[in-house]
């Protein structure tokens, strides 16, 4: 089965379903296809099955072209249909991995995942596992499905587990040139994703066994989410000092060793930062150990968008207005520079805060036209909306195609939560920051 599969691969005659075309899923899919492959995506959403069949893309990092061009030469599709799965010889998973309301991990996509893996299964196949999760995922659900009497782990299935790396917006690291860590469930089983991830990937990491590779992308995220967590509360604490904390971590980062500089914002947002150190914080917890940074960092980190509203009201006070009542724009409700992406953005904590206290809230973004807060939808403002309609504007986002010079010529007060405006010519008594 193992040569088999390995003559397959190297042949690229070996057909390649990955499970989950969003952010993760469809730019692997599309790498499969221009090394050669036959890649079908799985994914339930009927409109991303069409617009995938369409040569279409629906993630601003894939450029529709690329997938045109699979599409068009008959490499690339799409389907709803799990019975794909029967023709499949590598299937690569790519399923969300959120929390529910307590901050546990919600299982059910790698669950519903593996179960309709195993419904099709046939011997000779490799699965791998790229959605992020605690470390003994891999072991303890999909090799149980997958593996039994009839097909023995590293004989007749093939199982690893292999962290995505994907970074929205980078135009400088893809799919391709990211190193890839890969951890197979047996040495057969690393050999035979090793053999596969090599055929697109220019570097492949390989580690010892899949709890490995899951904790490796755990390590990174909390390293990030600890540290954000570090200078946001550096924020506070400079805030209450009267110090600028933007300048104290700029002035920090000229020494050039024993210093990373971080910088605070209004809070985490994006898929894998506020989640992913928390699957790991669950983990440790059935083990009886509190992970004591993890939880540190996620509190502080979830109380940012909260000590922004604070900012917005001390900041309307002092020029003599009360928050109800007030005209409030939003600026940028994605979670970062330069991306559409809304997930997890602390935008929205900081909206529905500000209307509770009764404030009329507006937003501006222009990668986002059109979003849904607690249940309402809101529609962004044209681009030369004059800034000086609003009581205030919360720079919540600093898209590079912001007009700074007019942001600061036009508005009567600015909550700038991303030290975008410094070095912009202006009154700065109007500028408030983080």
């Amino acid at each position: 089965m193992q040569d088999r599969l390995l003559e397959r691969i190297h042949s690229k005659s070996a057909h390649i379903v990955v499970l989950g075309v969003g952010y993760v899923g469809l730019p692997l899919a599309v790498e499969f296809a221009r090394a050669g492959y036959r890649v079908t995506g799985l994914d339930p959403d009927s409109d991303r099955v069409a617009r995938l069949n369409a040569g279409e893309s629906y993630i601003a990092d894939v450029d529709s072209g690329d997938v045109a061009s699979q599409v068009g030469a008959g490499r690339l599709r799409a389907t709803a249909d799990g019975r794909v799965l029967c023709d499949a010889d590598a299937v690569v998973v790519c399923v969300p991995t959120p929390l529910n309301k307590t901050k546990d991990p919600d299982m059910r996509y790698i669950v519903a995942a593996s179960d309709e893996v195993a419904r099709y299964q046939r011997p000779g196949m490799l699965i791998i596992l790229e959605s992020t999760t605690y470390p003994g995922t891999t072991r303890e659900v999909l090799i149980p499905k997958l593996t039994g009497e009839r097909l023995v782990l590293g004989q007749d299935v093939f199982i690893a587990f292999s962290p995505e790396r994907v970074d929205p917006g980078n135009q400088t690291f893809k799919t391709k040139n990211t190193p890839k860590v890969l951890g197979g469930a047996t040495p057969e089983c690393l050999r035979v994703a090793q053999a596969l991830y090599g055929q697109i990937i220019d570097q492949v990491v390989p580690v010892s066994n899949p709890e490995t590779a899951e904790m490796v992308k755990l390590l990174e995220n909390t390293f990030r989410a600890v540290n954000i967590g570090l200078v946001n509360e550096i924020a506070i604490m400079s805030r209450r000092l009267g110090v600028d904390p933007f300048e104290v971590i700029r002035a920090a980062a000229t020494k050039p060793f024993g210093f990373m500089p971080f910088y605070p914002g209004p809070g985490l947002g994006g898929h894998c930062i506020p989640i992913d150190p928390l699957h790991l914080s669950w983990k440790l917890r059935s083990l009886k150990y509190q992970a004591r940074f993890i939880d540190l960092a996620d509190a502080i980190n979830s109380a940012m968008p909260a000590y922004v509203v604070d900012r917005i009201v001390d900041a309307l006070n002092q020029h003599g207005k009360p928050v109800h009542g007030s005209k409030i724009l939003i600026y940028g409700i994605a979670y970062k520079r330069d991306v559409c992406d809304v997930r997890e953005s602390p935008a929205f904590d900081v909206i529905i805060e500000l209307r509770k206290r009764s404030a009329v809230i507006r937003y501006m973004d222009p990668h986002v036209p059109s979003v849904s807060v607690d249940g309402s939808e809101l529609v962004s403002e044209p681009a030369n909306t004059h800034f000086g309609a609003f009581d205030v504007v919360v720079l919540i986002t600093d898209h590079t195609a912001l007009d700074r010079p007019r942001l600061f010529g036009e508005a009567r007060l600015i909550v700038d939560t991303r030290d975008a405006l410094r070095g912009v010519a202006g009154d700065r008594s109007k500028v408030v920051g983080l």
